[in-house]
């Protein structure tokens, strides 16, 4: 019998090892599998690359596996928002490495991954410092930039309902970067708030099928990354 579920958020994100890249999905809160980034935390791997839309915020989730000094580079859209103090530090003093990449691109480049395309021209970034050693052609008279796919060792996502094949609905905005997150990946870990009986998704509403999914974590109620900063702020 296929079950998917694993009660040991640990040992869910065991296949992480050193020097991995590691696809976190979210697009600031929504999306975020904060519970699951705890526990790689917990579970020890470091020397990681990382890619998010963001640097993470206050120190919770991201922001904690950055502070706790497991991530050797960082390829995200958005490094720097008005809570992302921890990599600011981090990436000043050297800490850690940066790869910048549009926000487009980023997804369309993960997108790749999954689909076998090993690399795309895009017209992103084309006269920009980002395309600074990279190929570049013109078609139809406009100059594209090749940018090459994402592939990662294991995705951490987040949906909201699944079954216990791994099948995923996501919430609304949610939805961000997970899909095209777990089709990159190697491996794929979904932290979920329900896990219902098989059948009970519409198949037309399953956005992420369970053939991309490999363990899930039920999460009924997450962790606020927002009330995390109104506590930090209040304490102050």
């Amino acid at each position: 019998m296929i079950d998917k579920v694993n009660d040991d958020a640990v040992a869910a994100v065991a296949a992480v090892r050193d020097g991995d890249t590691v696809l976190i999905g979210g697009f600031g809160e929504a999306g975020n599998p904060t519970e699951l980034v705890h526990a790689l935390i917990e579970h020890g791997a470091r020397d990681l690359t990382i890619v998010n839309n963001n640097a993470g915020n206050g120190e919770i989730g991201l922001a904690r596996l950055l502070m706790k000094g497991r991530v050797a580079k960082l390829i995200c859209s958005f490094p720097r928002s008005s809570h992302g103090h921890v990599f600011t530090e981090l990436y000043k003093a050297g800490r850690i490495e940066l790869e910048l990449v549009p926000q487009g691109t980023l997804a369309e480049r993960m997108r790749a991954g999954g689909a076998g395309v090993p690399a795309f021209f895009t017209p992103t970034a084309a006269g920009t410092d980002l395309a600074a050693g990279k190929e570049s052609r013109f078609f139809d008279g406009r100059e594209h930039i090749l940018e090459h796919a994402i592939r990662g060792d294991v995705a951490l996502i987040k949906a909201e309902t699944a079954d216990r094949w791994g099948n995923l609905v996501y919430r609304k905005a949610a939805r961000n970067f997970g899909p095209v997150m777990a089709m990159a990946a190697r491996a794929t870990v979904a932290q979920v708030r329900r896990v219902v009986p098989l059948g009970a998704i519409d198949p037309e509403q399953i956005v992420t099928p369970s053939i991309f999914v490999d363990q899930l974590v039920i999460v009924p109620d997450p962790v606020s990354e927002r009330d995390h900063l109104l506590e930090r702020e209040g304490a102050r």
